[in-house]
């Protein structure tokens, strides 16, 4: 694979993630396996919009699903992504107290 092939698979991954419902379920799987209408219950994404999100989720690799009966669960893929979800968390909550700071003219 050629970088140019990385980065544009990289951006892709990018784009899944950046969805704030994609991101609220990926918080709802945080800790584990659940079905969906457990991830319903956590998040309180419509049923219909909260299939289409796991559906785009699931195709891009981010989750992976097991079937036991007729209820489906859902689980992150790697753990690596809520690392990269938490380091970014943790920007932002650096950036939100950067701002502050400049605010409240204690920057420094």
């Amino acid at each position: 694979m050629d970088q140019s092939e990385f980065f544009c698979l990289h951006s892709d991954l990018c784009k899944t993630l950046a969805s704030a419902k994609r991101q609220m379920i990926l918080s709802a799987l945080r800790d584990g396996e659940i079905t969906v209408t457990e991830i319903h219950e956590r998040t309180a994404i419509p049923q219909a919009t909260l299939s289409q999100h796991l559906a785009i989720l699931r195709s891009s690799g981010v989750v992976r699903t097991r079937r036991e009966g007729n209820r489906i669960f859902y689980a992150i893929t790697n753990p690596k992504i809520i690392q990269a979800f938490d380091l970014i968390t943790e920007v932002m909550q650096d950036i939100i107290d950067g701002r502050k700071d400049v605010a409240d003219g204690t920057e420094g």
